[in-house]
């Protein structure tokens, strides 16, 4: 099978394609067929930065990347119930570890998957997978309720449409952060207020949040405490949270913290569940063929995609 591996960090041109034999499975993994692959800022990342490969893979090399993934299921192991060959089945494998997500064939644990939902495509199953997940999983550990003002930075991001869209489902009150190129779109997906971050300080816009979604890091995390009401909490998701940073919330009655998605299957099949009633809906910004992988790190470096890149097998 065509596989895609990095022998070292670098630029996009360290992405090597290769042949390999299918992955062996498990008792309680799958083989898949992939169909299509989603790219995140990690990925890049972790392609680009040495010390983020080591953090994902430690010295193992080569490795490949990726995480996010929808396919047909060829093989079932032995311990395995919830699938069957034929089945296609999407899900965010082995986040944080290694996914090995950049290939034809890809080996997964069973309980990192959910069954696509038949309206959607493989293309949007794969959209909905470590972003939809990261929203989620944020949300829940926030525990979010009706009538909550949630502040969502970089809501046009991969992270944060679907936020706008969780947040909404959750019956929240949607306050948004992003360029002023973005702010139809968001609105369209539930918002209920955008702020241009490039013509206005968001804090100076609003006020009395109960939920900041940060997907920004720098200044923002330090501008957003002056944003949340006491009993609230900041949670970032790109960068750790320093212990000054941590301290000040502390005085100020406030939660910051740093939280990391990790696979889950019975969180993708409550992903599952909102895609197939049209709850939330992935927007694709652009789609590569396999062998294009290099553009679409390129692209996604650029740090100006709306929704999701994806990848086709």
């Amino acid at each position: 099978m065509k596989v895609i591996i990095v022998e070292k960090a670098g630029d996009a041109g360290n992405l090597i394609y290769t042949d390999a034999a299918q992955p062996a499975i498990e008792d309680h993994e799958v083989l898949l067929q992939v169909k299509a692959i989603s790219i995140n800022p990690v990925d890049v990342k972790s392609r680009a930065n040495e010390t983020s490969l080591n953090w994902l893979f430690g010295e193992n090399r080569p490795v490949i990347l990726g995480w996010d993934v929808s396919g047909t299921v060829v093989e079932v192991g032995k311990a395995v119930i919830a699938f069957k060959p034929g089945d296609e089945v999407f899900g965010m494998i082995h986040f944080p570890g290694h996914g090995k997500a950049y290939a034809e064939y890809v080996s997964a644990p069973a309980d990192h998957l959910a069954l696509k939902p038949a309206n959607i495509s493989h293309q949007q199953a794969a959209a909905s997978t470590l972003a939809a997940l990261t929203a989620w999983q944020v949300f829940a550990y926030a525990k979010v309720k009706p009538g909550d003002r949630v502040l969502i930075h970089a809501a046009a991001g991969g992270v944060g449409h679907f936020a706008v869209q969780i947040a909404k489902h959750l019956g929240a009150y949607v306050i948004t952060t992003s360029s002023a190129r973005n702010r139809d779109f968001i609105l369209s997906l539930g918002a209920d207020e955008h702020i241009d971050y490039q013509s206005q300080r968001f804090e100076q816009a609003v006020s009395n949040v109960d939920v900041v979604l940060d997907g920004v890091g720098g200044d923002y995390i330090d501008r957003s405490l002056e944003v949340i009401k006491k009993g609230g909490i900041l949670i970032s998701i790109p960068t750790s949270i320093s212990e000054a940073t941590v301290a000040k919330a502390v005085a100020m009655g406030i939660i910051a913290c740093f939280v990391l998605v990790q696979s889950n299957g019975n969180d993708m099949k409550i992903i599952a569940g909102l895609l197939e009633r049209g709850m939330i809906r992935p927007h694709i910004a652009k789609t590569y063929a396999f062998d294009q992988m290099a553009e679409a790190h390129r692209d996604m470096e650029r740090g100006r995609t709306v929704g999701k890149i994806i990848i086709t097998l």
